[in-house]
């Protein structure tokens, strides 16, 4: 955008409507990238020098074609007839390729900072871990992973890892973002397994997003919300008014992490209203007489005056998704995962949608949309805290069925799963974890309250990172750094948030001597001398035929794909995929259609505790309440990757941008435009002023891509997914 981002221009300006905001969205950034420079096609192409893949960002995973001269990529193009974004694409998946450029790349490993060769990494690397695993027992080194590698690649990690290597601890980055889904469906439908499909975004009468801001953390899901032609309500609960609550005919601004709170309330009106499924409920579920009684206590006065709401409000919100209402889905993200009890919260959109019968139906669903480009891979297949393809290391049975399909002994299988990922910190700082294996992924930005994870990274024995670059945070810490491949530079299968299985083929080499993550992991089997348990998994499709056996018989079966080729031919397949349903494949399919859940009795259950505190309350000394998200649909995560782009740097600010409600910017004596200095008990930044309705008085809010804000945030944790909660930190404002 040659000046200001429009996306920093709309969060001043809460008063545009719907029609403006989303005709904004659509041309500037996603119908006429050429605008801003983005994905521009030489036309000395040939039409037939192309290949598709699946975009290697965010978990919508969007179908590319990449557009080849000499056998190499030079450009790219959205695929017009991929099933999931149907020719569109947001700024990050048109500059894919760009940034891959970057000068900072890692080229050679290097080792205390100077380049090594691979077999001078490799020897150091194996010497020191089985020097720390040998001396302090298994449980002494771990591996962190991430939701961006190909899942023939997390799971060749894990694998080699625990049953290899002989660690028993691993985790990934996954559980920042999406522990709290997996933990929530697997004790309500009895499995991890998100129910919708695409297609709901575009056959709801209502639509409702909670702690969700798809128009900038998912803009191609939002563009299948504005295909919809059933004139519909789309509601948003946030405190803040993002872009999506702008679009919104009705945004609920309740009080930071009230969520739960008023979930409870509604369920109350709907028993109280009559609005409940009775139908439904009685044929599909357990445990919903003792949830309507416990809901009894959530009047609507109490949850007014908890969550800041109207009861005029409350009443709308219900009479909205009511019994009656042909088809309700209810939508979360971050904004449920990221809290003290996130579970619970996850569980509570759960529990509207059952007791109103909105599952299993089209436009209807408890839908979490995920958050990186694999982590529904790495949910199912990373062998960390689940054993392959959603088993139990606890269970004999299940170590007995993964040893055969891969050919391992299983005594080489642990029989416990790996602590959590704050767990394997909070044990490195203890001193029983002594090396971490790092692969793509820089916890030294993104883990909460930072400088408490760089304190403790620095204690360790030895440090690994696998990274694409030398430069992360993380990276500039590590005693060995590991050069890898990155997106469109090796090949395997994504699944994004509709358990869509895609594909994405190499379409260039990697620089200097960097390797796919798959490749680094053969040649570690090697060095360590377990290669032979890995004879079969010569190639990633060889892996996935693995995997395919992995999952027989269960929710997840993938048994009946023919292979990399027919999900390349059919524009990826949903999970499950049955052997004898070979035949009867659909583009879009949604889980639950005959009311038959993952529990043991086949009925879904209600699942609710009390609400409780977020644990870093207001006070005098830090009076204000700090929000983290997404900054704009041209940045991503840690900006490890988009921070490389010129054409996404110019959509996003300069600066620092501190939103702040001109209330309290009034009491501060601060003005629009000025630096001030957000304080917490950890840590202080300084950013420049923004005022703004779009924050209301009380509270502040920061986007999660700058290297400083996790030093802010305040280290608490959900009890059931252990995923951090980074939504709720206390701080107070100075003007410098």
């Amino acid at each position: 955008m040659g000046q200001k981002c429009r996306e920093t221009e709309m969060l001043t300006a809460p008063a545009m409507t719907f029609r403006e905001w989303t005709g904004l969205l659509t041309a500037d950034l996603v119908r006429e990238p050429a605008k801003f420079g983005l994905g521009q096609v030489p036309s000395r192409l040939l039409p037939d020098a192309t290949t598709k893949a699946v975009c290697g960002f965010c978990s919508t995973g969007c179908g590319l074609n990449i557009h080849l001269k000499d056998g190499a990529a030079i450009n790219l193009t959205p695929d017009p007839d991929y099933p999931v974004n149907l020719g569109t694409a947001c700024p990050k998946g048109w500059e894919a390729l760009s940034v891959l450029d970057a000068p900072d790349r890692a080229r050679m490993p290097l080792l205390h900072g100077k380049e090594v060769d691979w077999d001078t990494a490799l020897r150091y690397f194996c010497d020191q871990m089985k020097r720390i695993l040998d001396q302090h027992g298994p449980e002494a080194a771990a591996f962190l992973s991430t939701g961006q590698i190909m899942f023939e690649e997390m799971a060749f990690l894990g694998v080699l890892a625990k049953f290899g290597m002989g660690m028993i601890h691993g985790d990934g980055n996954t559980r920042q973002c999406m522990a709290t889904a997996v933990t929530a469906y697997k004790e309500s439908f009895g499995f991890d397994a998100p129910p919708f499909t695409y297609a709901d975004f575009e056959e709801s009468d209502v639509l409702v997003f909670i702690g969700a801001n798809p128009c900038i953390a998912h803009p191609i899901m939002w563009q299948r919300v504005l295909k919809n032609k059933r004139q519909p309500e789309i509601i948003v609960v946030d405190p803040r008014t993002t872009e999506t609550a702008m679009a919104a005919t009705q945004h609920y601004a309740i009080k930071p992490k009230s969520d739960l709170t008023l979930l409870y309330g509604l369920a109350h009106l709907l028993v109280r209203e009559g609005g409940v499924d009775q139908s439904f409920v009685v044929a599909h579920t357990n445990g919903f007489d003792a949830f309507a009684a416990f809901v009894a206590a959530f009047t609507p006065e109490r949850v007014c005056a908890e969550t800041g709401l109207s009861i005029e409000q409350l009443l709308r919100f219900v009479q909205t998704i009511q019994n009656g209402t042909p088809r309700v889905s209810f939508w979360w993200t971050m904004g449920v995962n990221q809290g003290n009890q996130a579970t619970r919260t996850a569980q509570a959109i759960i529990n509207l949608a059952l007791m109103t019968g909105n599952i299993g139906k089209p436009g209807t669903g408890a839908n979490s949309i995920t958050g990186q480009c694999n982590a529904m891979g790495s949910r199912l297949f990373s062998n960390t805290t689940n054993l392959l393809g959603g088993h139990d290391f606890r269970n004999a049975a299940h170590r007995e069925k993964i040893a055969k399909a891969t050919g391992i002994p299983v005594e080489r299988i642990p029989e416990r799963p790996s602590l959590a990922y704050d767990q394997i910190i909070a044990a490195a700082d203890a001193g029983t974890v002594k090396a971490i294996w790092f692969v793509a992924t820089n916890p030294s930005h993104s883990w909460i309250d930072q400088n408490e994870m760089n304190r403790i990274l620095d204690k360790l024995d030895f440090l690994v990172v696998q990274d694409m670059y030398c430069t992360t945070e993380t990276a500039k810490r590590a005693h060995l750094v590991l050069p890898a491949a990155g997106w469109g530079e090796k090949e395997g299968c994504f699944i994004n948030s509709e358990r869509r299985i895609g594909y994405s083929p190499k379409v260039r080499r990697a620089p200097g001597q960097a390797l796919a993550d798959f490749h680094i992991f053969r040649l570690i089997a090697h060095y360590w001398g377990c290669e032979e348990l890995f004879r079969d998994w010569q190639t990633p499709e060889a892996v996935f035929r693995v995997l395919q056996r992995c999952t027989e018989n269960q929710p997840c079966d993938i048994t009946g794909i023919d292979g990399y080729a027919q999900v390349r031919k059919l524009g990826g397949i949903q999970w499950p995929l049955r052997k004898d349903e070979r035949l009867k494949i659909k583009t879009e399919r949604r889980l639950f259609e005959d009311g038959k859940f993952y529990t043991p009795d086949k009925r879904a259950k209600f699942v609710f505790d009390a609400p409780c505190e977020a644990p870093d309350q207001a006070r005098d000394e830090f009076p204000l309440i700090l929000i983290t998200g997404r900054g704009t649909s041209a940045q991503w995560h840690t900006e490890t990757r988009t921070a490389k782009s010129d054409v996404l740097a110019k959509m996003i600010p300069e600066k620092l941008m501190l939103d702040l409600n001109a209330e309290d910017a009034q009491r501060l004596k601060v003005r629009d435009g000025m630096s001030v200095r957000v304080i917490s008990p950890r840590a202080e930044l300084t950013a420049k002023a923004r005022l703004t309705a779009c924050v209301k008085p009380g509270e502040v809010y920061l986007p999660m891509h700058d290297h400083r804000v996790n030093q802010l945030t305040h280290a608490s944790f959900d009890p059931h997914s252990r995923q951090p909660s980074y939504k709720h930190s206390a701080v107070r404002v100075e003007a410098v």
